[in-house]
């Protein structure tokens, strides 16, 4: 049987996850959309979505021209 081919939204609950266990930190700068597809075997356009869920859920901020990056947390 093949490997389950991971979501969007799986991609993105993963990568959450390693936000709040520290392992990227607020201002920190994220790999590119093609970085993390490269990391999770996905397509560019599922990388780039799992992306936009982070930035909907306010635990990233984009840069024009400079990239993604953690978001400061707030009320901390």
């Amino acid at each position: 049987m093949p490997p389950k081919r991971q979501s969007y939204r799986d991609i993105a609950d993963d990568i959450e996850a390693r936000i709040h266990r520290g392992e990227y930190q607020p201002g920190q700068e994220l790999p590119s959309a093609a970085g993390w597809a490269e990391i999770y075997s996905v397509s560019k356009s599922t990388a780039e979505r799992a992306l936009m869920v982070l930035r909907e859920r306010g635990l990233t901020e984009g840069v024009q021209g400079l990239g993604t990056f953690v978001a400061e947390r707030r009320g901390k």
